[in-house]
């Protein structure tokens, strides 16, 4: 767990944060019907060399998995929820497409994730990444020192259950500075008044996963991509946050 404690590691921060969401916003521009997800990675891949970064996600590998991450980012589709493969699949008018990208700039790493709209897309879908969104600024505007990581956790969840969707129960919320997970762990669901409390100068990762219907989920083949079991629409926000005294900061705004 890392605690900021110097306005040299903050601006290291920033400025990580900063790239991250500008290679998500230039990358919105490219996402249209008929290109593929790996086209997209690569052009993320060309963006971070330009600012000065690497990605921190590829060659990634968890102790849960002995297939090191092939991406430059993550890339998911509709039912995909977190942690998709680039591929050759094209993507095709009314998709969703969860673009998760992270940054490290001299050592320090900020994270970040959008779904983005293929074209035209249905309300339903609409309705959802509204919902996830709203989610992550509820959860964000809780992450204050001296709450807990229960607070935040649950202001994430009442967000999105007040929507009649389901936050994902397997993958969380997480620490983020020099390494890409860090603790503390924050639940997308919880209670009140439970688990650590925050700290000034911590770096968290928030990031509300959201399914239109039940939360089970599963991985496929890859080792990597997660999809809802049920094949339901899934989106998924994020953004890195400076815990301060205040308010918190958006290191990652785009």
């Amino acid at each position: 767990m890392i605690v900021i404690k110097s306005p040299e590691e903050i601006a290291h921060m920033r400025e990580a944060g900063r790239i991250v969401a500008t290679v998500l916003h230039e990358l919105s521009e490219e996402i249209k019907p008929g290109v593929t997800t790996k086209d997209l990675d690569k052009i993320a891949a060309q963006l971070l060399v330009r600012e000065g970064a690497k990605s921190p996600f590829k060659d990634y590998r968890p102790s849960y998995t002995h297939r090191p991450f092939p991406g430059t980012t993550c890339m998911s589709i509709n039912e995909e929820i977190v942690h998709g493969v680039p591929s050759s699949r094209r993507l095709k008018e009314g998709d969703i497409l969860s673009v998760d990208c992270g940054a490290s700039f001299n050592d320090w790493i900020a994270d970040s994730a959008w779904t983005f709209p293929v074209g035209r897309i249905s309300g339903e879908a609409q309705d959802l990444l509204d919902a996830t969104e709203e989610a992550l600024h509820a959860s964000i505007a809780v992450a204050m020192p001296g709450s807990r990581t229960g607070d935040v956790a649950s202001a994430m969840q009442q967000a999105v259950e007040s929507y009649g969707y389901n936050v994902i129960r397997r993958h969380t919320s997480h620490g983020v500075g020099r390494d890409l997970h860090e603790d503390p762990q924050i639940l997308n669901h919880g209670h009140p008044g439970k688990g650590p409390r925050l700290r000034r100068g911590m770096t968290i990762a928030l990031e509300p996963m959201v399914l239109a219907g039940h939360y089970d989920t599963e991985v496929l083949d890859d080792s990597w991509t997660v999809v809802s079991r049920d094949g339901s629409l899934t989106a998924h926000f994020e953004h890195t946050v400076a815990v301060a005294d205040g308010q918190p900061e958006i290191l990652t705004k785009i």
